[in-house]
């Protein structure tokens, strides 16, 4: 049975693993939104400007990923923490907490990524103007339906590796092999749930190509396949799966060397 880490430390090993990946790797996550973008890749910028939006992006990460690991650990341990169902479930809490944070900076980054806005500010002032707050909160069922799924593939998948791996080599793992264990199992998540990450995507964006409001999950999700194709539901699926393949490592990584090192010193 793993050691139970601290609320503070996993809340603190948490921000600085979201902030490490979001920072280090935000032009791969505007490549991604820009070709789901219902506008095309050119269209909505295409290599120009691959850092628009990542002030929002930088908001929100620390809080987020800090949100996401304290309450994983804790519903974890509090259920089962050698438990693939128990990861599971430790998973969904912690994503819908984290969504509440996600959430809204997602919403002024990923328009800010689409070229629909230049700033941030101009970015939340449209958003109130247009949906008053809840406007923040577009695409929450959607990104939740989007990361409960990618959480059930997920963390099995890297919690098993990591102690298959541990117990092959009579020890615990050291960050860099925690982080491969979370690249691989970051990488198929993502290729799997791809779809929904579209979906999420075009209704942030709001409308489509022709100005026609997407108008929730299941209507998004129909257009896009009757209207584009069943490709278009798979649009940016090699820069999603680089992106969190590669933050898979960082991340898991930055939070099993921080998490450590904060244990340690007592946290």
């Amino acid at each position: 049975m793993s050691e139970q880490p601290s609320f503070v430390a996993s809340l603190l090993a948490g921000g600085m693993a979201g902030t490490a990946v979001d920072v280090a790797l935000y032009p791969l996550d505007t490549i991604k939104t820009r070709l789901q973008s219902p506008e095309g890749f050119v269209k909505s910028g295409g290599l120009r400007g691959v850092y628009n939006g990542l002030s929002a992006a930088a908001v929100g990460s620390a809080p987020g990923a800090a949100l996401f690991f304290s309450s994983y650990e804790a519903a974890k341990h509090a259920l089962d923490p050698d438990s693939p169902l128990a990861h599971m479930a430790a998973a969904s809490v912690a994503e819908t907490m984290a969504c509440l944070v996600r959430v809204p900076t997602e919403n002024v980054k990923q328009k800010m990524q689409a070229g629909l806005h230049g700033t941030a500010t101009e970015t939340m002032n449209a958003i109130l103007k247009n949906s008053g707050m809840m406007g923040f909160y577009t695409g929450y069922l959607t990104t939740v339906v989007r990361e409960i799924p990618f959480s059930f593939i997920q963390f099995p998948i890297y919690e098993g590796l990591k102690a298959a791996w541990a117990k092959r080599r009579g020890g615990p793992l050291e960050p860099y092999e925690a982080a491969g264990c979370g690249s691989v199992s970051g990488a198929f998540a993502a290729a799997v749930t791809t779809p929904m990450d579209v979906v999420k995507t075009r209704l942030m964006l709001g409308t489509d190509k022709h100005g026609e409001t997407y108008r929730g999950l299941g209507d998004t999700f129909r257009r896009v396949y009757t209207e584009e194709g069943a490709a278009a539901l798979m649009s940016g699926v090699t820069p999603r799966v680089t992106w969190i393949g590669i933050g898979g490592f960082v991340f898991f990584g930055v939070y099993e060397g921080a998490k450590t090192w904060l244990m340690g010193l007592g946290a």
